[in-house]
């Protein structure tokens, strides 16, 4: 199997991007806001399909993957804490 770092980086990238997704999916579900929640959905499946036909020819990206996964979360939840932080003054 072949690796590329440019792969590696665009499958990270497009992991963190679904888990920002699925942050604000859930962040919207919650709120019981209808049409944000259903487009973040539609962009989970977009943008994780991508992430896993690439990750499933090399397992290698996995890892890929599971950094972007984490830095997608951890940024998002970082984002709206500061945000609501900014908001109550």
């Amino acid at each position: 199997m072949e690796f590329s770092i440019v792969t590696f980086l665009l499958i990270m990238a497009a992991m963190a991007l679904a888990d920002v997704c699925w942050t604000l999916y859930f962040i919207d579900v919650e709120e019981r806001r209808a049409h944000p929640a259903a487009f973040w959905s539609a962009m989970i499946i977009l943008v994780t399909a991508f992430t896993v036909t690439n990750y499933v020819e090399n397992k290698i990206y996995i890892s890929a993957a599971f950094l972007g996964a984490y830095l997608g979360t951890y940024v998002t939840i970082k984002w709206k804490v500061k945000k609501e932080s900014n908001q109550k003054f």
